[in-house]
């Protein structure tokens, strides 16, 4: 099977300038086609900003509103899958906002939605719901590729259970901040080995609101090694998510044969 290349888009875009963002993604997702790319993903919020204040419920919209029509669009124009994060408006329950990521395929169609299940920090408490479904699953390219966002793939627990799950490529749009570079530099490359699959990890770049964004967004593979790495600033990063190699560091790595599942109850 050919490898499924990837491409991570390093932005934080326009703040709340959703057009702008829809325009940026646009570009990328070009010039990500020209690198043949099978997918791209952009980082947590990018459709709106992070640091948006009040503006987060009046920018967030349902899974299939407008800016997914045209992040669909997109994928079209281009040839490739496209995944986003974006404040989800709940349809069915009024004022509940969801930080929330879609995967959109090549042919326009939604392939996966997620909502954030581990929210970060005072200000995505004070915004969002959490989610309550950990695991969420969709088939591109003959691979199980799953999603979360952000602080979630800190969680070995989360991490893990896509693993357990068949998931091979875990894609992870990402507002991650200063200090905390041992994320992408150290945390997802293990998540990536201990769990044998790959991570896709796109994060923001520098300053917004009162964030600090850190950049350094990975593609890691199942050895525990960065495919592919950007720097600190604006970027767009390709690597390859190996099926075959994949196939063969499982038949290696025996830490998911030798789970002994019985000794863990106390941990939930």
């Amino acid at each position: 099977m050919p490898a499924l290349r990837t491409a991570l888009l390093q932005s934080s875009g326009e703040l709340g300038d959703v057009a702008a963002n829809l325009k940026i993604l646009d570009e990328a997702a070009a010039r990500a086609a020209a690198a043949g790319a099978g997918v791209l993903l952009a980082p947590e919020l990018f459709l709106t900003g992070y640091a948006i204040g009040a503006d987060m419920a009046r920018l967030a919209e349902p899974a299939d509103g407008p800016s997914a029509r045209a992040v669909a669009a997109i994928a079209v124009r281009h040839g490739l899958a496209v995944g986003y994060g974006y404040p989800e408006r709940d349809t069915e329950r009024h004022g509940v906002l969801y930080n929330s990521a879609q995967l959109i395929g090549a042919d326009g169609v939604p392939l996966a939605r997620y909502r954030k299940t581990h929210l970060f920090g005072d200000f995505e408490l004070k915004w969002f719901t959490p989610g309550e479904r950990a695991v969420v699953q969709a088939e591109l390219d003959g691979l199980t590729v799953g999603m979360m966002i952000c602080y979630d793939v800190e969680f070995p627990e989360n991490v893990r259970a896509h693993a357990l799950a068949g998931t091979d490529l875990l894609l992870v749009p990402t507002a991650l901040m200063h200090p905390a570079e041992i994320v992408p530099l150290s945390v997802v490359p293990v998540r990536a080995f201990e769990n044998q699959l790959y991570i896709a990890y796109a994060n923001r770049t520098g300053p917004e609101g009162d964030f600090e964004f850190v950049g350094l967004s990975t593609l890691a593979g199942p050895d525990g090694t960065a495919r592919a790495r950007a720097g600190r600033g604006e970027d767009l990063v390709v690597g390859d998510v190996d099926s075959d190699f994949l196939a063969a560091s499982r038949a290696e790595n025996p830490y998911l044969r030798d789970r002994r599942p019985g000794l863990y109850g106390p941990l939930v």
